[in-house]
């Protein structure tokens, strides 16, 4: 159990929150949400231990074991594998390294042997006899290879590195289980395994996510920052979403009221007020007036973008053709007889391992590479706007405020239109004058849709586009692509479950010597028999998508 008692944290002079006290309980798994910078990692980073408040106490048992998913992915660098999982058990580790040692020494003495019952007798208390075993499942569970188990960390990439260092933070099952976005770098298998594993533990976890299907598998409760506050809901993130919409509207309409109460008052006071027949009613009205209490809404942290893409034209019949599609990259083939025809209405989830031979496809279907072989043919009709997973070319050093970045791909607006389309997109005031060179990825994100919108486009290319946002953004982005317009199309990659499965009505899953091309919905398409055995032989074996 943690108990948190009025603990306010300040930032930059300002609390982020302030007051808090909440009991989070064993056998929860608690999703919390806020809006970027309404202090989620602050917050854990309190839990933990690694961050003192400026006020108030977190109190943990002390015989409870706390593990976090570690976020610096060089401070193993030096340990194996193996050795740098077991560091998420750090009494253990040292049992276990201390054995090794004594058992390695050439002239085991009479205190050896006496030191070696105590170790065995502390190790076997830890189930220290099944720590590899358990381990290796972690590993293999998260996509770490076998084979890389005995590595050195420093050698590994950086997304293996954070399966390790998850693997770290699962190891010997701790009583309290902080998570830092665990689904990063993740496979939909891998996120899958995790979902599973954490459903089965009986620790207390507290997780930070932007997965909303994650966070609608595994949590109980929802632990939402917002209002400079942490309140706890029970129920997952879909559930919180219902629940904080009706109570926000409830809360309008108590204010309207409220209003509309205060008018009708203050009307008969100053109308009847010098009647001396109606003095007296008058009186009672204003003490009524003054006992009325109109409180504004709390200003929320959580802000939603206006993201909605209309096409000029609609898409005739004729979309694109590609044809026997080759490509190689930096001496890798990473494209190969890729051959699709795209129809009007297509939602089409290009999905796969390897996310480069995505990002190849959509590079060359936007004109920014060339195939090696194979042909492309549009329709006529078809105007494009394309999403790219990187955008540093648009604003690493470019000197331009964000109004003067965005008219580069309009026509014929007015800085006026220009301000007002940007507040639509969260940049209102003296955010418009930022430069575009300074934005962070949440900010660019959101200009590159903003570019995006402006196009008219009849066919969405994203690759992607949830990267870098907050839950509320990607809520927008997700209503947006499902409000484009019925006859037209989007081709489409992410890593969002829920973004994936609502938007797409067809799955293209990019293979090493082809592709998978199914008409259905993507859960259907990961349960799908006759599917897993075209996948088998596109792969010759069992791959995560």
């Amino acid at each position: 159990m943690i108990t948190v008692s009025n603990v306010t944290v300040n930032f930059g002079g300002k609390p982020l929150f302030e007051d808090v006290n909440l009991k989070f309980l064993p056998g929860n798994c608690y999703g919390l949400i806020g809006a970027n910078g309404a202090g989620k990692s602050t917050f854990l980073k309190v839990l933990s231990g690694a961050l003192d408040p400026n006020s108030g106490t977190v109190a943990i048992p002390p015989s409870h074991r706390l593990a976090t998913l570690e976020q610096d992915q060089f401070l193993f660098d030096d340990f194996t594998v193996i050795d740098a999982v077991l560091k998420g058990h750090a009494k253990l580790y040292d049992l276990y390294k201390e054995r090794e040692i004594l058992y390695a020494k050439p002239d085991f003495s009479e205190e050896d042997g006496a030191r070696a019952a105590e170790l065995e007798e502390a190790f076997a208390d830890l189930n220290g006899y099944e720590a590899e075993a358990e381990v290796a499942v972690l590993l293999d569970g998260l996509g770490v290879p076998s084979e890389l188990h005995t590595q050195s960390m420093g050698d590994l990439e950086a997304g293996t590195k954070v399966r390790v260092l998850l693997a770290q933070a699962l190891f010997g099952k701790p009583d309290i289980l902080l998570l830092d976005e665990p689904t990063n770098h993740l496979d939909l298998q891998t996120v899958a395994w995790l979902e599973s594993y954490l459903m089965d533990l009986d620790s207390l976890v507290i997780v930070v996510s932007h997965d909303r299907r994650f966070l609608n598998n595994v949590c109980t409760h929802i632990a939402d920052v917002d209002f400079g506050k942490i309140r706890i809901y029970v129920g997952n993130y879909d559930f919180w979403i219902q629940a904080a919409e009706l109570a926000l509207k409830q809360r309008r309409q108590a204010q309207k009221k409220s209003e509309v109460k205060a008018k009708e008052l203050q009307a008969f006071i100053e109308r009847f007020s010098s009647n001396a027949s109606k003095a007296r009613q008058a009186t009672s009205r204003k003490k009524l007036l003054d006992q009325l209490t109109l409180d504004d809404l709390p200003i929320s942290n959580r802000k939603y973008p206006h993201i909605a893409f209309n096409s000029e034209r609609d898409c005739g019949k004729m979309v694109l053709r590609v044809e026997n599609l080759k490509k190689t990259v930096d001496g890798e083939l990473l494209l190969d007889n890729v051959s699709f025809n795209v129809l009007p209405g297509d939602r089409i989830a290009f999905v796969g391992p390897d996310d480069r031979a995505r990002t190849t496809l959509f590079e060359i279907l936007a004109g920014h590479l060339e195939p090696d072989e194979g042909t492309i043919e549009w329709g006529s009709t078809i105007t494009t706007a394309y999403f790219p997973r990187d955008n540093e070319e648009y604003f690493d050093g470019v000197d331009l405020n964000l109004v003067e970045w965005l008219r580069q791909y309009t026509v014929g607006a007015y800085e006026e239109d220009l301000r007002g389309f940007l507040g639509q997109m969260l940049f209102s005031g003296e955010d418009t004058q930022k430069k575009v060179d300074v934005l962070s990825g949440g900010e660019r994100v959101r200009c590159m849709l903003a570019k995006m919108m402006q196009v008219g486009a009849n066919l969405l290319i994203f690759d992607e586009p949830t990267n870098h946002l907050d839950l509320e953004s990607i809520t927008a982005l997700n209503r947006g692509m499902q409000n484009f317009s019925e006859g037209n199309v989007i081709l489409f990659s992410s890593h969002d479950r829920e973004l994936v499965n609502t938007v797409s009505n067809r799955i293209i899953e990019l293979g090493p010597t082809g592709l998978v091309d199914e008409h259905m919905p993507f859960d259907e398409y990961l349960l799908n028999e006759r599917v897993a055995q075209r996948r088998r032989d596109l792969y010759g074996a069992e791959v995560g998508i």
